[in-house]
């Protein structure tokens, strides 16, 4: 009966253990972790430098729904080729399907994450990489999933070619010096969210489907180029966002079916600097730019203006949209003509606000903008306005034409 019990218990033990987390302590330093396909025990910790790479398909980590799945402390780790699943659910604790500290020269590449709370987590770690992985967080509404990809005093990291699914934010906080590029994201709330960060390349991101594109708040010199928003979501819908950002350059972006293209707030914050919005494609969205609060010295020059409902919202008396400098964009509502064909208009192109337009600020009846009755009750304010409009802007050479 005794040899049965200890049989019992040490086949128990057996079963109970787990095999990678005591592989990973065994290891040497510097070890290389080739893992053959199969379902292996979460709530690992690594805290040496080591690879672990999954060397043929079906290789998991499974976190059982308890915690963090893979905790990682220190440098020249590297996670590749697995599948990371079923972490906690505890918002208070980031139960995430890796989190990643103090550290550099890492890596995590072609992982699969998915029906974890939080993806991937990084919190002090520099000059990394972070690539070509597919992050799905659990199925909870909107507001209730965890981020897919967190920068939390990252810096000089490469976050590339990484998809996020119906996840909630990727959040590049106090991060500085990274390039984020190529990535994907669809029915998430911040496809990409930065805030006190500066010198970060964002450039050639996909968006789509998601409440805000991108959406930058107190950062500086930082630049936006190549990037296609879509679809964004809902009635305020954003593409991209600027609040209290000084020394940026966006360029090159195309903006196109959302509430609201280009969304402007106190920016540039910095006395003294400018932002550059240059040769972007602002498309077929309700309000094409949207300045709220004081906003002025922003060089918005040789972009396209095109099928939006209005080219310029101006929600703030004081937001002086004027003194910024704008010119040499194309606007599809211009009513001037190019006599010498110079593709420059002969008069400068003028956006005026009406009294009349209640709808641009009232939600009840903005959800009618768009159709009909509204287009036609627009059409007559302009041509008849019960009072004298509000100057908001003027370029001063508008393009009659698209080139290239």
């Amino acid at each position: 009966m005794i040899r049965l019990l200890l049989s019992f218990l040490f086949l128990s033990n057996i079963l109970n253990a787990n095999i990678l987390q005591n592989a990973i302590d065994n290891a040497p330093e510097g070890s290389i972790l080739k893992l053959p396909a199969g379902t292996y025990k979460g709530s690992i910790v690594i805290n040496k430098p080591i690879s672990i790479i999954g060397i043929e398909d079906g290789v998991i980590i499974d976190g059982e729904g308890n915690g963090t799945v893979i905790k990682t402390d220190g440098s020249y780790i590297t996670l590749k080729n697995l599948r990371i699943t079923n972490s906690g659910s505890l918002h208070h604790k980031l139960d995430s399907a890796i989190a990643m500290n103090n550290g550099k020269q890492n890596e995590i590449s072609n992982c699969i994450i998915d029906d974890c709370l939080f993806g991937i987590d990084l919190q002090m770690v520099s000059n990394s990489v972070i690539s070509n992985n597919t992050i799905t967080s659990k199925d909870l509404d909107l507001g209730l999933r965890g981020d897919g990809l967190r920068l939390w005093y990252s810096n000089d990291n490469l976050v590339k070619k990484n998809s996020l699914i119906k996840s909630r934010d990727m959040v590049v906080w106090y991060s500085h010096g990274n390039i984020i590029e190529e990535n994907y994201g669809e029915y998430c709330r911040y496809s990409l969210h930065f805030m006190y960060a500066g010198k970060n390349y964002v450039r050639n991101n996909s968006y789509k489907f998601n409440s805000v594109g991108i959406f930058f708040m107190y950062s500086k010199d930082t630049i936006a180029t190549g990037n296609i928003i879509k679809s964004s979501l809902g009635a305020t819908g954003m593409a991209m966002g600027l609040k209290d950002v000084s020394n940026f350059t966006i360029k090159d972006n195309t903006m196109i079916y959302c509430a609201q293209g280009l969304y402007i707030d106190r920016s540039p914050f910095e006395p003294d600097t400018n932002n550059w919005i240059i040769g972007n494609k602002i498309l077929y969205n309700a309000e094409a730019l949207h300045f709220h609060s004081l906003s002025e010295n922003n060089i918005i020059k040789e972009n396209v203006i095109m099928g939006n409902i209005e080219d310029i919202v101006n929600d703030s008396r004081g937001s002086k949209t004027n003194d910024n400098e704008i010119v040499g964009n194309y606007w599809d509502n211009y009513k001037g003509f190019d006599k010498n064909n110079d593709n420059i208009g002969d008069t400068p192109h003028r956006v005026y606000q009406y009294a009349d337009q209640l709808w641009m600020y009232n939600p009840s009846v903005k959800f009618f903008y768009g159709s009909p009755v509204i287009s036609l009750l627009n059409f007559l304010a302009k041509l008849a306005p019960f009072s004298k409009p509000i100057f908001i802007m003027e370029d001063e050479k508008p393009k009659v034409r698209v080139e290239g």
